[in-house]
């Protein structure tokens, strides 16, 4: 049975044969290996060109920005599974990214597109706050605002948003995140700051990736610090010390069994 389309059978990311090896439109062994870095490498994998000065350099702090934040459940997550099975640690880092959802480190998206259709609506700060409004009433997250920790401001933010100030990245999707914060007070009662996964986004539309790709500097970042602490787990493991942790913190409230 045909499922889907079936029409286009192309790729334009790589070609082999007998002598060589082309990734997009360029020599791997002659133009790439040890002349470029993993960075650059990455974005011409993604987008298909080679990056800008500015796509270079924000591509590299985003990386350096997501890719550690201490015992995250995506960390546990991956931890608890190497502790498991020490055989596989491919299925431990897979553990961690499948973690990659709307509430943790895949909420980037959602904050992205979130900022999207704001831009593409053109709105001002009055239908912004209108739209607050609507998400209140639902008890809808603000995507992008807030943050359990840093609730006096995201560190990470606050370096991400300065440096774009400072290199002149002061497009549509930057404003239009100041423009949320901005509102917030009064649309949803309280002001709540940009947090990571509001910057990152808002940095990554204005030097040019899509929203398909948005996801995709959240995930290579994170595999890097789940490594790490895999590396860490394997020679100093903790991974049972947090299912053991987890174990005692549930209190059990279900129906007791017959005598």
């Amino acid at each position: 049975m045909r499922i889907g389309k079936q029409d286009a059978p192309f790729t334009a990311i790589s070609t082999a044969d007998a002598a060589s090896i082309t990734v997009r439109g360029r020599d791997l062994c002659k133009e790439l290996i040890g002349r470029i870095d993993f960075c650059d490498y990455f974005f011409l994998l993604l987008m298909g060109t080679m990056p800008t000065p500015d796509q270079r350099f924000f591509v590299n702090a985003l990386l350096v920005a997501i890719a550690e934040h201490g015992l995250v459940p995506s960390v546990q997550a991956a931890r608890m599974t190497y502790a498991a099975g020490p055989e596989a640690i491919q299925g431990a880092v897979a553990a961690g990214l499948l973690g990659s959802g709307s509430v943790v480190f895949g909420s980037g998206e959602v904050a992205g597109r979130f900022l999207h259709e704001l831009v593409a609506a053109n709105a001002d700060a009055a239908s912004v706050a209108e739209r607050i409004g609507e998400m209140r009433a639902k008890k809808t997250p603000i995507p992008g605002f807030g943050h359990p920790q840093h609730a006096g401001g995201d560190p990470r933010a606050n370096v991400l948003l300065e440096l774009a100030r400072e290199r002149g990245l002061d497009g549509p999707y930057i404003r239009m995140l100041h423009t949320v914060a901005s509102v917030l007070p009064e649309a949803l009662g309280r002001a709540l700051p940009i947090n990571i996964n509001g910057a990152i986004p808002a940095i990554l539309l204005e030097i040019g990736f899509p929203l398909s790709a948005l996801k995709s500097i959240s995930i290579l970042a994170r595999t890097a610090g789940l490594l790490a602490h895999l590396r860490e787990e394997a020679e100093r493991p903790i991974g049972f010390v947090l299912s053991h942790a987890a174990a005692e913190a549930i209190t059990y409230d279900g129906e007791k069994a017959k005598a």
